[in-house]
């Protein structure tokens, strides 16, 4: 069915698209036309950070930011689902257009903004949904949050979230956000990962549950970064990282819309977020467990990141390109 319409919507605005394709996967969630995408697939469980996933493959933050259409990705067979990236305070995000896509790569750039309806719209949606299944929560700040004050963003929204996350995603890597990526260096980093790690102690106590932490990073590190980031990540005893975000990178692109800025996602991300996670795993030693994203578009892909050291891995873009067929394409080689 997808690869019917797929002609249609790409000849549309990609941003009316997205508002489009979420609308009605929301709508029709919970009648019979979900049938449209419903698939059932075989069970590969895996244990990763002390939690059972039914297989590997997880629909990566950034397409379900508002925790709308939690049951229909259900439906198509992910193994676990990551909503967000949410702040405190709703955000319209950048101005538009700010979403393109670059057939020519199989690839997309967006400047997005995390636009958002606010953490607490996102709770109510969470609460509202069927889903009984992995449910990974990743959490930003606002946009005019001063930088010596993002730590509190990440608190409230940690704080919030909790009750209702298997794991929480701090996105610290998004490149649409001016000031973000700061925090991935330095003593940013690791007075934000202490700050966490002690609101997480005290939470798991309150709430009687451990929620595992969870640091997205970027794929432009240098090597010495990478180690630098390890380092600070079982410093404060993190429980994994996601490897990657978008990069900035436009090596390699033919596509004429390669010049617009923006984080960068799709297949010319495969090789480099994959080095990333090969850095990590050496660093690391399979102390933290990796989860792998970028450039994922094919069984094969997805097995690279996990021959390189992810114990799970996540699709975005290529499951824009490819629809559900990429789910099961995925689940049923692993």
């Amino acid at each position: 069915m997808y690869n019917v319409i797929r002609p249609w919507l790409f000849r549309q605005d990609p941003e009316k698209t997205h508002e489009l394709t979420l609308g009605l996967l929301h709508k029709w969630q919970h009648t019979p036309l979900s049938f449209l995408w419903k698939q059932k697939l075989d069970s590969k469980p895996v244990r990763v950070m002390g939690i059972d996933f039914p297989n590997p493959l997880g629909l990566a933050a950034g397409l379900d930011k508002n925790a709308e259409c939690i049951d229909a990705f259900a439906q198509m067979g992910f193994g676990f689902i990551e909503v967000g990236t949410v702040t405190p305070l709703a955000q319209p995000g950048n101005d538009k257009p700010r979403l393109f896509r670059l057939v020519e790569d199989e690839a997309i750039i967006n400047r997005m903004g995390f636009n958002n309806h606010g953490v607490d719209e996102l709770i109510k949606n969470v609460k509202n949904a069927s889903y009984k299944g992995v449910l990974g929560i990743n959490i930003g700040k606002n946009k005019n949050t001063p930088e010596d004050k993002a730590i509190d963003d990440y608190l409230t929204c940690l704080r919030k979230v909790y009750p209702l996350a298997d794991y929480v995603t701090i996105n610290i890597s998004s490149p649409n956000t001016p000031g973000l990526r700061d925090l991935q260096h330095g003593s940013s980093l690791d007075n934000l990962l202490s700050s966490l790690k002690e609101a997480q102690v005290k939470l798991a106590d309150q709430h009687n549950r451990y929620v595992p932490l969870v640091v997205k990073i970027a794929p432009d590190l240098e090597d010495s970064e990478v180690d630098i980031m390890a380092q600070s990540l079982l410093k404060n005893k993190m429980d994994g990282v996601i490897a990657t975000n978008t990069t900035l990178s436009r090596e390699g692109l033919k596509d004429k819309q390669a010049t617009e800025a923006g984080g960068l996602s799709g297949k010319p991300l495969q090789q480099s977020s994959t080095r990333i996670i090969e850095l990590l795993c050496k660093t690391l030693k399979r102390q933290i467990p990796v989860i792998g994203v970028g450039g994922i578009d094919s069984a094969e892909s997805a097995q690279a990141k996990l021959n390189a050291g992810a114990s799970l891995v996540q699709i975005y873009t290529g499951f824009i390109y490819q629809g559900p067929a990429l789910i099961r394409s995925i689940v049923n080689h692993l």
